[in-house]
């Protein structure tokens, strides 16, 4: 992996500490907009981290595809970003 371990590990943990509140909130039967908007944080900390993959990723791998004029290797790193992009 290219990403920055110290950018991504942070997101993920507290995103896993958030998720663990929001079960705790389920269990106390929570008001469902608080539950709501706790969720939404996880996933806004879960999207961050997938953004600093990615970019890793672009500014690596892709560019090194890009670089080495590897026509193959240029049109599979499209391709693999677009069946990411697809999946949302």
């Amino acid at each position: 992996m290219r990403a920055d371990k110290k950018k991504v590990e942070p997101l993920l943990r507290t995103a896993r500490g958030q998720l663990d509140g929001v079960l705790k909130m389920i269990e106390d039967d929570r008001y469902c907009m608080d539950i709501a908007t706790q969720l939404q944080a996880v996933e806004s900390l879960v999207h961050k981290a997938q953004r600093e993959v990615l970019r890793a990723h672009l500014a690596g791998c892709v560019q090194q595809a890009f670089e080495t004029d590897d026509g193959l290797a240029r049109d599979e790193k499209i391709d693999e970003i677009m069946r990411l992009l697809e999946k949302k």
